[in-house]
């Protein structure tokens, strides 16, 4: 081990002790951003092997959770505006790579889906939705944003609460007067999730595009420099730490 190697550890052991029974976030929400622009840094042939590095180490960031006690992940994948710009070839490979891990879950983590899946090939809709059917049952979720908008969702949401009261009879302005926060939650892609505690984004942007609009609303936000694929544990527990931290108002 090198010189560099020991002190990066003898860190990353100090940072994971500081943390002790601190408050953990129940739910990670999780931007990985900076694929393309990591395997460019690293002179790669190919745009598309940032995007399989980088679902390669979802699977590190699970581990990392498991060892921590976070039960719900949340991972941006590609917007409803990524499917509709981005190159064409960059597209087939990313979904032939979502297929891939789809069809290798991580052991104890069941997946569910977040986002239109009529948007996406049919074949990579049958194998995110056979993976979501086929997982355990209980246990912590790893949830896939794909083909999603933030927008788009509350749209989604907000059609299938009309079409709803629509059915049971419901007249707008009896609507219009009981309608609550809730009844508009109930709607949405994650509705039987909890709120994301901690949203994370990386490649050093600071904004969060889209994801989780409505479920953010009162979620501790963190920003970092590193892009997703070379993002470490200690990267991680710093997230954390900076979470642990902070006194959430959830807007008192």
């Amino acid at each position: 081990m090198t010189p560099r190697n020991l002190l990066y550890r003898l860190y990353e052991r100090r940072l994971r002790a500081s943390l002790g029974r601190t408050t953990r976030p129940a739910h990670v929400g999780l931007i990985m951003d900076g694929n393309r622009r990591w395997a460019r840094a690293a002179g790669l042939a190919s745009v598309s092997m940032g995007h399989q590095a980088g679902a390669d180490h979802i699977d590190d960031l699970l581990d990392w959770c498991t060892e921590l006690g976070i039960e719900h992940v949340t991972v941006f994948v590609a917007s409803t505006e990524n499917l509709a710009r981005r190159d064409q070839g960059e597209l087939d490979f990313l979904m032939r790579t979502i297929e891939q891990r789809a069809s290798t879950p991580r052991a104890g983590w069941r997946l569910r889906v977040a986002g239109r899946l009529e948007l996406l090939p049919d074949s990579t809709a049958h194998a995110l939705k056979l993976a979501a059917d086929q997982g355990p049952g209980t246990g912590p979720c790893l949830t896939i944003a794909i083909g999603y908008g933030g927008r788009q969702e509350l749209v989604d949401a907000f059609r299938s609460l009309l079409t709803d009261a629509a059915a049971a009879g419901t007249g707008m302005d009896e609507l219009a007067a009981t309608l609550s926060a809730d009844d508009i939650a109930a709607h949405l892609y994650t509705a039987d999730l909890p709120d994301p505690d901690l949203v994370i984004r990386t490649s050093g942007e600071r904004r969060l595009s889209g994801f989780l609009l409505w479920q953010s609303a009162y979620s501790e936000l963190y920003f970092c420099d590193v892009y997703w694929p070379a993002f470490r544990r200690v990267d991680f527990l710093r997230a954390l730490r900076s979470y642990a931290e902070r006194q959430r108002r959830f807007g008192a």
